[in-house]
C-alpha cells in the first residue's frame, strides 16, 4: 500500500547526526538506508549546485530502499542562470543524471529566484510544458507579487493547476519570528525567504517545507496548525509531502518526528513516528548488557 504521505528532511547525509539520530558508528554508506529506515522521501538540495555524479547516483539506487523517494531541486544553472530560457542541454543532462534512480524518484521542485515576477511568467510556462510528463513537479516562488492575493497571485496559481503542477508551501515564520541571535540561524534568515505563509494544493501532491525555530518545541503550534492542514489534504484523497529543515540541520529529525506525532494523532492511518537508528543501537546495548 502506498503511503498516504511522506515525511522527510532537507536532505539524508548529515554527519552531525551520527550519534544523535545516525548509529555511534556510522559510517557515509550507512547513512541513506539508516535515514530510510525512518523517512520515506528526502529533499535533494544539492542538485542545486551540481549533479551528482554517475557513480554516486549508482550508489543511491544500491543503498535506498525500492519505496523511498528522492524530491531533486532543479539546478540553479537552469532556475537563476538561465531563468529558464535556453536551458534544454541542461534540463536534460539534470534528468538523465538521476534517471537511473527510477521509480524513486519524487515530485522534482523548481525554486525561482526572488526577482523572477510576473513578467516572466510566459518563460515560465513554456519551460514547464517541456518538461518529461512521467515525472511530477512543484514550483516555488519568492517575489512579492506572487504573494499579493490580486492578480499576480491567482496569475501564478491558474497557470501551475492548468500544467498539474503544485505550488511549494515554503514557511519560514517560526524562522523569522524566532528570538534566537546564534550564527545558523541568523545565516538561515540570510538565506531564506521572508514570504506570507500559503496553505494551498493545487493537485494531488501538496508539497510542504518547513522552516521554524531552532529550538525545536518551540515549533508545535505552528506544525500543530500544519497537521491540520495536512490531515485535510489527505481526507480529500491527496498524497502530501512534507520536509522539515531546521537553521543547522541537527535537530531537522526532530522537527519531523513531532509533525509526524501530531499528524498521527489526527490520521490514524499514518503511522506513528519510527524509532531513529540511534535509539535501535541504544535498546540492542541494553538487551546485551541484561544477558551479561
Amino acid at each position: 500500500m502506498s503511503p498516504v504521505v511522506r515525511i522527510g528532511c532537507q536532505g539524508w547525509a548529515h554527519p552531525p547526526w551520527v550519534g544523535t539520530f545516525f548509529t555511534h558508528y556510522a559510517k557515509r554508506h550507512d547513512y541513506l538506508p539508516q535515514y530510510a529506515s525512518v523517512f520515506g522521501a528526502a529533499e535533494g538540495n544539492a542538485s542545486f549546485y551540481g549533479l551528482p555524479p554517475p557513480g554516486v547516483v549508482q550508489k543511491w539506487c544500491a543503498e535506498a530502499p525500492a519505496d523511498f523517494r528522492f524530491c531533486f531541486k532543479f539546478p540553479s544553472k537552469i532556475s537563476h542562470d538561465l531563468r529558464l530560457v535556453g536551458a534544454e542541454a541542461a534540463t536534460r543532462e539534470f534528468f538523465e543524471r538521476v534517471a537511473p534512480l527510477g521509480e524513486r524518484l519524487g515530485p522534482f521542485f523548481l525554486q525561482l529566484h526572488q526577482s523572477f515576477g510576473p513578467r516572466e511568467l510566459p518563460a515560465l510556462e513554456a519551460y514547464l510544458r517541456t518538461l518529461p510528463r512521467e515525472y511530477a513537479y512543484a514550483v516555488e516562488v519568492r517575489h512579492r507579487n506572487f504573494f499579493d492575493e490580486g492578480e499576480g497571485e491567482r496569475t501564478m496559481n491558474d497557470l501551475l493547476g492548468s500544467l498539474g503542477i503544485e505550488r511549494v508551501s515554503f514557511d519560514t515564520h517560526g524562522l523569522f519570528a524566532s528570538p534566537a541571535r546564534d550564527e545558523a540561524t541568523l545565516a538561515a534568515r540570510q538565506r531564506k525567504p521572508r514570504t506570507p505563509v500559503r496553505f494551498i494544493a493545487l493537485g494531488k501532491q501538496p508539497f510542504l517545507r518547513f522552516v521554524g525555530d531552532p529550538e525545536v518545541e518551540k515549533n508545535r503550534a505552528l506544525l500543530t496548525e500544519w497537521a491540520g492542514h495536512v490531515a485535510r489534504w489527505i481526507g480529500e484523497g491527496r498524497t502530501p509531502w512534507f520536509f522539515a529543515h531546521h537553521p543547522d540541520d541537527l535537530h531537522a529529525p526532530a522537527v519531523g518526528r513531532i509533525f509526524q506525532q501530531l499528524l498521527h494523532e489526527r490520521c490514524p492511518q499514518v503511522p506513528p513516528p519510527p524509532v531513529w537508528p540511534v535509539e535501535r543501537e541504544a535498546e540492542a546495548r541494553g538487551e546485551q548488557l541484561d544477558l551479561l
